[in-house]
């Protein structure tokens, strides 16, 4: 077992009942201080630990961690430092949080490295040079099959074959928070007779994880999937917004675009893979069986419960969906297998959506979409209004976890408001 994900292990740090950020969880993020430059950071309870004033006061000086890769915008030149020394800082630091180890004078020290979560901003955690997202709950793309084809032939006939997927736009990547204008385009209503301009009518959200590339290949190199872990280095929550309606229109032949790009928001936090240890669990049987490249042995999927809440403007929360990551029928594993077979090279903090995860039931779909069945199945609020799609002033909240032995690892919220098209975010 990781030393760090000891689950008997208990901090000097206050952590509120159920928080996400015990001492076992340790995830990795960029904040910005009052007056500083933004660093690295993790998170315990509802504090957050400046990595670079630890760094400062000599906790880490045996690990050989360059300033600059502490002291930086983004986790990219920290996690290039490899598995070996993030492991360790992640180590470290539950040494020095650990209630029954005195050796590290950390407790009288922590007014300079511990700061309160809300009183810092959380920045985007990585620069992401290439976005990948993919289609691989298998209930999700027979929902989508069923409403807009057959039926009785809902999955493509590559779906059960490789894990599907396209090349999105990485410079709309924007952190937790970050409020989102109602993207425009074109879309061609059924009773419409030629296509019209103006802001989607058919806004939707998509509950998904992402990882993050943690180590690089060459061009011509191919990832094998026996040792794929070795290139994930973390997850976080996503939601890949989508104008229905947008995205319906343009897709053939060449799928997603504008319904996709113009925003997809990530969790402020990434959980490395291997704080989510304790939650590994076995896929869905894949049948037919899949090609040698695409084979694998043990669990590789995760138990993580998630959901996603809508609120209305000046409302409460309301829960529209709980789903699951265990559900998904590709793993990460297969998926980053499958894009780098053709020797396509990846690089450190490159971003891998899973798709839509969906589970088998409706209140576990993943979509407006599925949720309200294509607007047929409204869903009704506690304020009395209904959701078909999501409406100007709503917020989308993503939220999900692991729970083991008591202790919960989560990844923080991935939240989002929809602002009038015509509204300017920065103003």
């Amino acid at each position: 077992m990781i030393k760090a994900n000891n689950p008997e292990l208990t901090s000097w740090v206050n952590i509120p009942e159920k928080s996400e950020f015990p001492i076992q969880n340790l995830p990795f993020g960029i904040v910005q201080l009052e007056g500083k430059k933004p660093r690295v950071a993790s998170a315990i309870g509802d504090q957050v630990i400046d990595l670079f004033r630890v760094w400062e006061l000599g906790f880490l000086a045996d690990l050989d961690i360059p300033r600059a890769a502490l002291e930086n915008q983004y986790l990219n030149d920290f996690i290039a430092l490899g598995k070996k020394t993030t492991g360790a800082v992640r180590e470290r630091l539950s040494d020095i949080l650990n209630a029954k180890v005195d050796r590290w004078n950390s407790r009288e020290m922590s007014e300079h490295f511990l700061h309160p979560m809300d009183q810092v901003q959380l920045l985007l955690p990585i620069k992401v040079g290439d976005y990948t997202d993919f289609y691989s709950s298998i209930e999700h793309a027979t929902n989508v099959g069923t409403l807009f084809r057959d039926p009785k032939n809902a999955l493509m006939p590559n779906w059960r074959h490789l894990p599907v997927g396209y090349h999105g736009r990485a410079s709309s990547i924007i952190v937790s928070g970050t409020p989102i204008v109602r993207p425009k385009g074109q879309s061609k209503p059924a009773d419409a007779t030629v296509p019209q301009f103006g802001p989607t009518r058919l806004m939707d959200f998509e509950l998904e994880i992402g990882f993050v590339v943690g180590k690089e290949t060459a061009l011509g190199e191919s990832v094998d999937i026996s040792n794929a872990e070795e290139f994930i280095f973390g997850l976080g929550l996503f939601n890949d917004w989508s104008a229905r309606d947008i995205q319906g229109w343009e897709y053939v032949p060449l799928g997603p675009f504008l319904g996709k790009n113009f925003a997809s928001t990530l969790s402020p936090w990434i959980v490395t893979l291997e704080a989510l240890e304790p939650f590994r669990v076995a896929g869905p049987k894949q049948d037919p069986e899949v090609l040698p490249y695409l084979q694998y042995e043990g669990a590789k999927n995760y138990d993580l419960h998630l959901e996603v809440a809508i609120r209305p403007e000046d409302g409460e929360d309301f829960t529209v969906c709980r789903s699951n990551f265990k559900y998904m029928y590709w793993n990460m594993c297969q998926q980053l297998a499958h894009h780098s077979v053709n020797g396509c090279n990846i690089k450190v903090g490159d971003l891998y959506a899973s798709g839509t995860i969906s589970g088998p039931t409706p209140d576990s779909y993943g979509s407006m979409l599925e949720i309200s069945w294509r607007g047929t199945r409204p869903v009704k609020m506690p304020d009395g209004s209904e959701r078909k799609f999501i409406k100007d002033g709503d917020t989308v909240t993503l939220r999900g976890y692991g729970e083991s032995n008591g202790i919960r690892i989560g990844f923080g919220d991935a939240v989002g408001k929809i602002l009038p098209a015509h509204q300017n975010p920065q103003a």
